[in-house]
């Protein structure tokens, strides 16, 4: 009787020592696992980080490194069959979305700034850009001081807006700030004519120019207004998600395998018109991935 009372006290031992693991299974791993689903946040028309292919499939270099990612919760959660769904975003929705629990990760062109960290988190950057202007080559424009009186555009909840108005400060010059709903509303807006310039980061600029109708009709001017890390959005104060995802990404860059993914959607033609970017790694990138760090942009 008393090895048998000896041995139910040693299961009921062993059951306590497993209940603090499970239990440490909290924020959004914890709904994941409850749900049997992760749903990634992605954008439409930002090339080549998150866009749409011929099939309306988001594809792009953040969606791989995302795809990582998933299969890492996969393995963590042990749920190999782990449905994952796919939730478009827009700059000016992506953290309500966030926040409310609609999307549980966000893959695209979102730049981690000190004031975004008071709502969202982000993991370690993944690409570091410069913020520039997109012209019409015949515009005449070619620095930010050719600009003043003319409509200069930005897409609604992005970065760029508050730079191009901190940049007119103190200058004589007054433009009049228009707004685009997504990245390729933006550049329609150039493209016709409505606007002088589009403020954005220039790895995106560069995607949109090399998709459009007539890739030699625009330039990339003016200096480098501030460089700003990408990086995968979640949610804010969730330690253990955020060490599974720096986690994936930081292994990633030690090993290689994510700068062969930068060569596959930087450095060859990319879907669905197969245009090639010929956007080589920044020294600002390669940093990034030799030092990896959630440092954002004041």
């Amino acid at each position: 009787m008393r090895k048998s009372l000896t041995a139910l006290a040693l299961c009921f031992a062993v059951a306590g020592l497993a209940a603090p693991a499970h239990a440490q299974l909290t924020g959004t791993l914890q709904k994941i696992k409850d749900s049997g689903a992760i749903t990634v946040g992605h954008r439409e028309s930002s090339v080549p980080f998150s866009y749409l292919d011929a099939n309306q499939k988001p594809i792009g270099y953040a969606m791989d490194l995302c795809a990582k990612v998933v299969d890492a919760i996969k393995a963590e959660l042990k749920l190999p069959s782990l449905q994952v769904n796919y939730q478009p975003v827009t700059s000016q929705n992506r953290i309500p979305l966030m926040q409310n629990g609609t999307i549980d990760l966000e893959c695209g062109s979102t730049t981690n700034s000190v004031a975004r960290q008071q709502q969202v988190g982000f993991s370690v950057a993944y690409f570091v850009t410069s913020v520039r202007l997109a012209v019409r080559k015949d515009s005449g424009v070619k620095d930010i001081g050719d600009l003043d009186g003319k409509p200069v555009v930005t897409t609604t909840g992005t970065t760029s807006d508050q730079l191009i108005k901190m940049n007119e400060k103190g200058k004589t010059i007054d433009v009049r700030n228009i707004y685009g709903k997504d990245h390729a509303d933006s550049f329609l807006m150039v493209e016709s004519g409505r606007a002088a310039a589009f403020v954005m980061d220039d790895i995106l600029l560069a995607g949109l120019i090399a998709s459009s109708k007539n890739p030699a009709g625009f330039d990339i001017v003016g200096p480098s207004l501030r460089d700003e890390p990408y990086a995968v959005m979640m949610r804010k104060d969730d330690a253990p998600f955020k060490a599974l995802v720096d986690k994936t990404l930081t292994g990633l860059m030690k090993s290689g395998e994510a700068e062969k993914l930068y060569t596959k959607w930087f450095m060859n033609p990319i879907p669905p018109r197969n245009v090639n970017l010929n956007f080589p790694m920044s020294a600002a990138v390669k940093a990034a991935f030799q030092h990896p760090t959630d440092k954002g942009v004041e």
